[in-house]
């Protein structure tokens, strides 16, 4: 109990207005049935003659202080009254006819009642579920990347999907146990007391009509669905390009944009997921009401046997039994039910809270300092280790302004963990990275990642046109402006013998074009941005000879005036870079010109005499 009412205060308080709604809602239809229940027993007793009480009509007067004090009694004799001059009146038939109109116009306002309690539940239940999910992608997206070296991707997706949709069945749970269902409940149990059960033969000859009715609400949900689901896909397909694109949204500093982007999809879908659930709802009142007409059927026909003296059946008191047994199947089973739903959602919340209450050690300081690249990047007897191994072991580096720098070595050696130190992707244990002599942990984050560009061996792209691919991370970019970083990057020419240019979607990670387009577009995307600084993981090492000519030639324009950090695989393409460094096992073991560690005969020759075997 404590658990779920801790569960309620913390994702509740948004919908305060909904819940209290809903609440005053299920009181009134469970008031409406009390009084229903209440008032058709005796009329149907005078109506078959089985009481023979007489009333007297009542004057009554508001202003008298004996009114008051008598209200109820008062009124009740005067219905009563009133009912029996309308069956004075009227045949006997007749007067069950209007009975049965009654019946029916008190359950149209209890039914109402009803749905409204449902309707005004949707907006919790749907956006207890948005916020989630809303938190949950915001928190991915300022996570570090040392916490997702450590999670599954596809354990995340389960947790944003059918976690959350446990957690929103766990508080929906919770609300009809504590709100609804007991109120409902012990009312009927009242009204069950004191009535009897028989006559259900002719029921079943109308259900099937009620059944129809039903299937034709069921196919309008399901179609409806079927939109649902789509959108759903839509919003897991935005996630897992989040996932995989997350290292190009940190360094091009996008979280915002992939936030909005996301924001606006997860409304859209709470939009159609609304009133999917509405129409969902309306059943369960819908399937109540053919109910009670079906009912109200059966009293006419029922009392019209009693009347004619073909059955010796209490008509009342069936009725009135199974109508409120009808009722009272539906509260008695989610009861039994919401319980084990809770315990799911409680053990789901705690997988979702393990990413909501992770801990971003990528923090700004309190006090952050201007980012500028004017003299040098320095490496300062850099140490890091992501457990227990040192991966970077006190390495030193100083890359002037406007210098290429080319890290090379075997795999796991250390280069692409160095790339990572740069953009603070991770933090380092021991030493300093200095930009100008300024600790870049004394930047801000987005400041730091401003002055940067990265063009990976991987282009990752994103589902959506050449247009947002190339402008992604750029603020108010201009056609113009995108159609220069294209044509500096090779790529203008392909871009326009698709079918609508720049505004073509590329498909799902740029599926639709070869790897020479896609590495294009990526650097026609850090051409747009214009750093600084530049990033490079060569990109040519597994294209044919014609694509990494036209790559080549690109990012020979994009490495003009910046300072340049490059992971080298292919040797031959770093020959005349400023400096190169051999790394092995997380130190510098060698530095120079190709020339100079070519005469060395070191670490850097025997890798070319690989290569070149």
């Amino acid at each position: 109990m404590k658990d779920f009412l801790q569960l309620l205060r913390r994702f509740i308080p948004p919908y305060k207005k909904y819940l209290w709604l809903s609440i005053v809602m299920n009181v009134l239809s469970a008031l409406l049935n009390l009084v229903t229940f209440a008032i058709i027993k005796p009329i149907l007793e005078m109506l078959f003659k089985t009481e023979t009480a007489v009333y007297n009509y009542i004057p009554i007067d508001v202003s008298s202080a004996d009114f008051w004090k008598n209200a109820g009694d008062v009124i009740k004799n005067d219905f009563f009254w009133y009912i029996s001059q309308i069956i004075g009146s009227y045949e006997a038939k007749i007067a069950l006819l209007l009975m049965a109109v009654y019946l029916v116009g008190a359950t149209i306002l209890r039914t109402a009642a009803m749905y409204l309690s449902y309707y005004y539940m949707i907006p919790i239940r749907t956006g207890v579920v948005r916020d989630i999910r809303n938190q949950i992608n915001d928190k991915i997206l300022r996570l570090p990347l040392a916490f997702f070296s450590e999670e599954r991707k596809g354990d995340i997706l389960a947790r944003i999907s059918g976690d959350v949709n446990e957690i929103e069945a766990s508080i929906m749970s919770s609300l009809d146990m504590l709100f609804k269902n007991p109120v409902l409940i012990i009312i009927y149990l009242l009204g069950m007391i004191f009535i009897s059960w028989q006559l259900t033969l002719f029921v079943l000859i109308l259900l099937p009509i009620a059944g129809y009715v039903m299937g034709r609400i069921g196919k309008t949900l399901k179609r409806t669905s079927f939109i649902g689901q789509q959108q759903w896909g839509f919003l897991m397909s935005q996630i897992e390009e989040t996932l995989g694109g997350l290292r190009i949204i940190k360094a091009f500093n996008a979280e915002n944009k992939i936030s909005s982007h996301f924001h606006e999809t997860n409304d859209i879908y709470k939009n159609t997921t609304n009133r999917i659930f509405r129409r969902q709802q309306l059943a369960h009142p819908m399937s109540e009401l053919l109910g009670t007409i079906t009912i109200a059927i059966v009293l006419w026909y029922g009392g019209t046997l009693i009347l004619s003296d073909n059955t010796s059946i209490d008509g009342a008191s069936f009725i009135l039994f199974l109508t409120i047994f009808y009722l009272i199947i539906n509260p008695a089973k989610d009861l039994s039910k919401s319980v084990y739903s809770i315990q799911k959602g409680l053990a789901s919340m705690q997988r979702v809270d393990k990413i909501l209450s992770a801990e971003n050690n990528i923090k700004d300081p309190v006090n952050p300092k201007t980012a500028s690249i004017e003299q040098q990047i320095e490496y300062r007897n850099v140490r890091f280790k992501y457990d227990e191994r040192w991966v970077v072991k006190n390495v030193s580096l100083t890359i002037e302004k406007g210098k290429t720098v080319a890290l090379v070595g075997q795999s796991g050696s250390g280069k692409s963990t160095m790339a990572d130190l740069l953009p603070r992707f991770y933090d380092i244990q021991e030493g300093n990275i200095l930009f100008d002599g300024v600790d870049i942990r004394e930047l801000r984050v987005h400041d730091l990642r401003r002055l940067m560009g990265i063009v990976h061996q991987e282009a990752i792209l994103f589902n959506d046109t050449f247009f947002n691919n190339i402008a992604f991370g750029v603020e108010n970019a201009t056609m113009e402006q995108v159609v220069e970083a294209a044509r500096i990057a090779n790529a203008h020419d392909f871009i326009m013998e698709t079918e609508d240019g720049y505004e073509t979607n590329i498909g799902d990670r740029g599926c639709k074009l070869s790897g020479g387009q896609r590495q294009r577009i990526s650097i026609a995307r850090a051409i747009l941005k214009n750093p600084p600084v530049l990033i490079f993981d060569e990109a040519t090492s597994a294209l044919d000879t014609e694509s990494e000519r036209l790559v080549q030639d690109a990012l020979d324009k994009l490495m003009k005036n910046r300072t340049i950090l490059v992971i080298a695989h292919r040797l031959s393409t770093i020959r005349n870079v400023d400096l190169i460094c051999v790394m092995h096992e997380g130190e510098i073991v060698e530095r120079g010109t190709h020339d100079e560690l070519i005469a060395l005969n070191g670490f850097y020759a025997r890798l070319c005499e690989m290569q070149a075997f």
